[in-house]
């Protein structure tokens, strides 16, 4: 690393500190009116303005301040997209406390490891996770204080915990003398948790500078190209990655802001972009895909809806063709990680791709994309020498930047980093004008007769066809090959798939040797909590149903 130099001539300019709270403060100030919807259980509505907002999230922090809650303690939430959620983001923060979101979807034993390896002291629970809470508290002992995110009517009466309250006794009234705290950016301000597919859950911890940054970058134009005339829908959760960021990135352009709650269902979702008039949406592809077939079953458009990010996950280009092809819509693909806050490449075309036919625009936009100012990445070989970028050769993605992890929390500095670079586990090539395609994580790829095979190219050959709702691919042992591709699918309702059409696909697309040696048809396939398919399940299940164990 290049080492800073002081100037002997600094700038004469302000400085202000990048806080999360200037984002809540700017919307309130500038979009005051803006409206805030949040749909709850039993058809419950609830809409306020960026003005209530504020003042809600004042009254929190001033109420954590009076117990108190200190610098760097943190508080934990486990919830939907919800007004409350929102408040916490802003306020937990804005008091330099640390907001630690939890998956609902995780295993018991997971949350508590979590809970307990972040060390947080309060727990904001939505009443229907009620039974997790409960079991919680019989392992949590540093939870000393539980709020409910209701109101007393809502409470639930039967639980035994600490110190439970209702989130809206728990406000204490504003004081109009009272300000937001000023303190260094570089705070932390947020704490989310890996998946943990593989061994326990890493805690990645965010500052108040990378989180600004970060939905600076990702509003400008070539990125979610966000504005105050948008309606934002997050369907990704706002225990996710702090829902992609979009949370502080429409508080900092002033645009409407639709939160789903738990209500994630195709027809739900549609009819929220319908009554909201929502112009924008991000999620991951199961989540597109029960949208999709939803307006298809029903004859429905979107009278609204403009563009939609995808991520999480490879996005199979039959739905990105659909959704584009069939209902106008602008779908961009996005690469992140809960390391990289997350986002760090955006697939939008630039000038050199407007005389692109359609095929080629097609190859284009299923790339992830172009890096973000603020993000810089590379790929390398197995000796850790860069590659070239020539939109074939293969390699160990890595990615640096304003907004990239240094090290998990709880470990020492740059321990994640290898010469400062994060190694995210993906395999990909980089184009010459530098888009960035994923081939497959690392883990993923498919080792056959000393060959690789890319799992997701697989996959998404078998979900081009109309019958098939979702497709993996693994590799499985082989006593002749080491390994061979295993093709798993879940088809659509009431459609009848035989194997021999699946594997008709593939033929002319990819080398013979590519081809699945068999295809296994399965009621659902296993989701993690994020939407991904759990690979290292099916392979665990899956591991010798080409050849029995050599053991």
């Amino acid at each position: 690393m290049t080492e800073l130099c002081t100037s002997p001539l600094p700038g004469q300019m302000m400085r202000r500190p990048l806080l999360i709270t200037s984002l809540l403060r700017h919307a309130q100030r500038y979009f005051g009116q803006r409206e805030i919807v949040s749909y709850g259980e039993h058809g419950k509505v609830h809409r306020y303005t960026y003005a209530d907002c504020h003042l809600r999230a004042r009254r929190l922090a001033q109420t954590l301040e009076s117990y108190p809650v200190r610098m760097g303690e943190r508080v934990a939430t486990l919830a939907w997209n919800s007004f409350r959620h929102l408040e916490l983001y802003y306020g937990v923060a804005g008091i330099g406390a640390v907001l630690h979101t939890l998956n609902p979807r995780l295993h018991l034993e997971q949350l508590i490891y979590i809970i307990n390896d972040a060390g947080s002291t309060m727990l904001y629970f939505e009443p229907a996770f009620i039974e997790q809470v409960s079991e919680i508290a019989q392992h949590c002992p540093g939870i000393v204080r539980y709020i409910a995110l209701c109101d007393d009517e809502d409470l639930p009466v039967a639980a035994q915990l600490p110190q439970l309250q209702s989130y809206e006794a728990h406000l204490c009234s504003d004081d109009a003398r009272w300000n937001w705290p000023i303190f260094d950016e570089d705070a932390a301000s947020g704490l989310c948790y890996t998946s943990g597919t593989t061994g326990n859950p890493k805690g990645v911890l965010y500052s108040h500078r990378s989180t600004v940054l970060h939905a600076y970058a990702q509003v400008a134009p070539d990125a979610f190209n966000l504005s105050a005339s948008d309606c934002i829908l997050p369907v990704v959760p706002m225990f996710h990655v702090n829902a992609w960021g979009l949370p502080y990135s429409a508080a900092l352009v002033g645009a409407k802001l639709v939160l789903p709650g738990a209500l994630l269902s195709g027809s739900a979702l549609h009819a929220m972009c319908h009554h909201e008039q929502v112009t924008f949406s991000a999620g991951v592809p199961t989540i597109w895909l029960s949208v999709l077939n939803f307006v298809r079953q029903h004859g429905s458009q979107f009278q609204s809806l403009r563009r939609i990010v995808i991520g999480g996950t490879a996005c199979p280009p039959a739905l990105m063709d659909s959704l584009r092809d069939e209902y106008g819509l602008q779908v961009i693909h996005a690469f992140g990680m809960t390391e990289l806050s997350p986002l760090a490449t955006v697939c939008t075309p630039q000038a050199q791709h407007q005389l692109l036919d359609r095929t080629e625009l097609r190859s284009l936009l299923q790339k992830q994309g172009h890096v973000l100012y603020g993000i810089d990445v590379r790929i390398i070989d197995d000796a850790g020498h860069e590659l070239a970028w020539d939109g074939t050769t293969p390699g160990h993605l890595q990615v640096r930047g304003q907004w990239v992890i240094d090290s998990y929390f709880g470990h020492s500095a740059g321990s994640a980093v290898d010469q400062g670079w994060f190694t995210t586990g993906d395999v990909a090539n980089i184009s010459a004008d530098g888009y960035v395609q994923i081939t497959d994580r690392s883990k993923d790829l498919i080792k056959s007769g000393g060959e690789w095979i890319s799992s997701i190219d697989l996959e998404n050959i078998a979900m081009s066809h109309p019958a098939v709702h979702l497709a993996a691919c693994v590799g499985v042992f082989h006593d002749k090959w080491e390994e061979r591709p295993l093709l798993l699918i879940a088809c659509k309702p009431d459609v009848a798939l035989q194997a021999e059409e699946v594997l008709a696909l593939y033929q002319g697309q990819v080398a013979k040797w590519w081809i699945p040696d068999a295809v296994v048809f399965v009621d659902k396939l296993p989701l993690g909590p994020t939407g991904k398919i759990l690979k290292h399940r099916i392979r665990a299940e899956y591991r010798h149903h080409l050849c029995p164990s050599p053991h």
